[in-house]
């Protein structure tokens, strides 16, 4: 199934046993980033349930693309365990390579997880790297990830 996120970012869940496996696309790296986080949004609840009451700052860093990926998602999964916040939007600020790793800075738009106002689909664990992949092509970045159910 592909969702449309807008002209430049769009996801699709891929054939998985038993995990959700997961490719998103952006015209930049940070449009996939945001478009992968999407992702696990929608995989959790409905994200259009999600009003913007909060808006949130994160950094996350790295050694490489795909630590910076699972990082970032990580820290998502993390927001939602322990402070109950869910997201709908995200705007990755700044995403480079450095002498010490890779950086992200993202705001984060969302609200406190609700049981009666956004429908619980599926609980994610964990991100893996298993399958992990971080592509730039002709029409920009794909990035590939599996999520721990």
């Amino acid at each position: 199934m592909c969702r449309e996120l807008s002209r430049s970012r769009t996801f699709e869940f891929l054939p998985h046993v038993a995990d959700a496996y997961i490719a998103a696309y952006g015209r930049t790296l940070a449009e996939a980033f945001e478009s992968a986080a999407f992702a696990m949004t929608e995989l959790m609840t409905d994200a259009a349930s999600i009003s913007e009451a909060l808006e949130d700052e994160v950094s996350v860093s790295a050694h490489d693309e795909k630590a910076l990926l699972y990082s970032w998602l990580e820290q998502l999964i993390l927001n939602f365990d322990i402070e109950g916040k869910i997201y709908s939007r995200f705007k990755v600020t700044r995403i480079e390579q450095e002498d010490s790793g890779w950086i992200l800075n993202a705001k984060l738009y969302g609200d406190t997880f609700d049981p009666e106002r956004h429908p619980s689909r599926t609980e994610v664990k964990a991100v893996t790297y298993h399958k992990m992949e971080i592509r730039r092509g002709r029409n920009g970045y794909v990035v590939k990830f599996i999520l721990d159910l």
